[in-house]
């Protein structure tokens, strides 16, 4: 990364796509391109919380169209996330393989905890290094962020799921702007969000900062109307209501500084945003230019890479202290899992990368003993799908997960691409690892080795002395049940003596 001379973050929300393109220059970002279509993918789940095939269309349409722009970009230049509505898409998985090969780029689905870290990230490298303490709220299409923080350090983070889009939808279904419709709206924001209130007292921070979507269309058109720029007031936000409901629909509404992709969801964006103004005690609002796309950009950066790397390892550590695993054996299986790894993956450009992966599965491999002895490896994997752990994206959790799941017993279980050569590679070694340290010590491999058979690659040769098995019965009886293990799968095992 800090080789690269550009950059390029692409944003997949709920209402709209983002591409952000830019220089490096002595360690800073400068924009040079800026991309926005109007995608409203958040109003296309249907009661099954499937994305409609018009919905992924427009997606697919638009990551071709951003694809062909990133032409010649290298992988390590572009960051792609998705947000709310592919959180909470059934079809997810369907969506991303074909919009994968349209932008050319991985696309990572975040948690709502680690696209509020980015926002405030976004937000707070815009804005002077002071210590103030900063409430940031992320009005989205399907979900609002609200962040606590000081200077650059995000302190509570949240995200909840309400939005423009969503609430447009339910409370604004026919377009129509009535007394009656704000105000259901807005009981049913507080509602969602009541316990903001004991999370982000007004008595916690000294500015409220608002980013993105909806509050940059609020704030465009108070400008237009004369209302000071780059803040938005309560007088500011009874104003537009009372503009909206004058209106009595969007097919009737003119407003200066409105665009015509915005009128949609103003109705439930304003809704939410007046809830929050009513909720915590915000007089004042400013407008914030960073937001997520410039938080994916910092951790993209060199400096922000180090810190993201920091910050999973410290998330790994805390996660697993949480749930009681023992620290000294993850690390050691973490070991000698890489040992082996290394030997079979030695020169891969993703060396680095996926060898970090296989260390965190190992520290984690056993967070789901404190749940059930024999069926921890299950617990384990469902943790860390059905939890946020800082720094990662949902997709990267859940490859740990099959890798938690995997660690032992049958592999068909696995619910998994075999054709993945890398993950079988990782899965492999931490299975191997488990095996060796069976006993909680460290296992003497001074005899052993692995490679891939260079006739076969789809099989692998762990070579033991001579002497091993006799010296190390239990492992070789071990060594000989994964061997079993690998034969109902495309791939497989064999232990020689050397």
């Amino acid at each position: 990364m800090q080789n690269s001379t550009r950059l390029a973050a692409v944003d997949l929300g709920s209402n709209s796509y983002r591409l952000e393109i830019g220089r490096i220059e002595h360690g800073q970002f400068y924009r040079t391109e800026y991309l926005k279509e109007t995608v409203r993918q958040g109003s296309g789940l249907d009661d099954n919380r499937n994305l409609t095939l018009p919905a992924m269309q427009r997606g697919w349409d638009c990551l071709a169209r951003f694809g062909e722009r990133l032409a010649g970009f290298t992988e390590g230049e572009v960051c792609a996330v998705a947000t709310q509505t592919l959180r909470e898409a059934r079809n997810r998985d369907e969506f991303l393989a074909i919009g994968m090969q349209k932008l050319g780029f991985p696309i990572d689905v975040i948690s709502g905890r680690e696209e509020a870290r980015l926002i405030y990230q976004g937000v707070a490298q815009a804005l002077p290094r002071t210590q103030e303490r900063r409430l940031v709220i992320d009005i989205g299409g399907r979900s609002t962020e609200i962040i606590l923080g000081q200077g650059r350090e995000p302190l509570q983070m949240e995200s909840y799921r309400v939005g423009s889009i969503a609430w447009s939808m339910r409370y604004f279904a026919d377009g129509l702007f009535t007394r009656r419709a704000f105000q259901t709206a807005e009981i049913a924001a507080k509602a969602v969000l009541d316990e903001a209130l004991t999370l982000y007292p007004p008595d916690q921070w000294d500015i409220a900062y608002g980013s993105a979507g909806t509050i940059n269309a609020v704030a465009d058109v108070l400008v237009a109307a004369g209302w000071p720029a780059g803040t938005v007031t309560r007088e500011g936000l009874d104003w537009l209501q009372d503009k909206l409901l004058a209106a009595q629909s969007t097919d009737r509404l003119r407003l200066a500084g409105m665009r015509d992709d915005r009128k949609p969801i103003i109705g439930g964006g304003l809704s939410v945003l007046r809830a929050l103004f009513d909720l915590l005690g915000i007089e004042r609002l400013e407008q914030a230019s960073g937001g997520l796309r410039h938080g994916l950009l910092q951790d993209m950066l060199g400096a922000g890479q180090q810190q993201h790397t920091d910050l999973r390892d410290h998330a790994v550590e805390r996660l697993a202290a949480k749930f009681g695993a023992d620290p000294v054996h993850g690390n050691r299986v973490g070991r000698i899992a890489n040992a082996l790894f290394i030997q079979i993956a030695a020169g891969s450009a993703v060396q680095e990368r996926v060898s970090r992966k296989l260390t965190w599965a190992a520290q984690l491999h056993e967070i789901g003993g404190h749940i059930s002895h024999s069926d921890y490896h299950k617990h384990g994997a469902y943790i860390l799908d059905n939890t946020d752990v800082m720094g990662f994206a949902l997709t990267e959790l859940h490859k740990l997960s099959l890798l938690v799941l995997g660690h032992r017993g049958k592999l068909r279980k696995l619910d998994t691409d075999f054709e993945d050569q890398l993950f079988i590679q990782q899965l492999l070694t931490l299975r191997l690892a488990v095996a060796l340290c069976h006993a909680r010590r460290d296992p003497d491999l001074t005899s052993v080795s692995l490679r891939q058979d260079a006739r076969n690659v789809r099989q692998f040769v762990l070579t033991v002395g001579s002497d091993w098995a006799r010296l190390f019965p239990q492992s070789a009886y071990l060594l000989n049940e994964e061997c079993v293990a690998w034969q109902k799968t495309p791939w497989s095992l064999r232990v020689v003596e050397d």
